[in-house]
């Protein structure tokens, strides 16, 4: 991640927004302390169908707990809710 300097984000916006479309990201500083990042968009991944019915089953695994055995563990029971 390349740092440039609040100024310099501020005359040259449109060139530093072109090099974060292609992947770069920017520190943008200011009197040489960090402000703010300027880095790509990354889609929300829960809409993301495969992501979605993964985080389900996921989820279903561990309402239905893991059996160790005799004894069957819920989630529940690891963290006391």
């Amino acid at each position: 991640m390349r740092i440039v300097s609040l100024k310099t984000a501020n005359q040259q916006f449109a060139k530093l927004v072109k090099e974060v479309e292609r992947g770069e990201g920017f520190m943008i500083t200011r009197r040489g302390h960090p402000v703010a990042k300027l880095i790509p968009h990354s889609p929300d991944k829960t809409a993301d169908p495969d992501w979605a019915t993964a985080y389900r089953r996921m989820m279903k695994r561990l309402d239905e707990g893991a059996s160790l055995g005799r004894l069957k563990v819920k989630r529940e029971d690891i963290y006391d809710r």
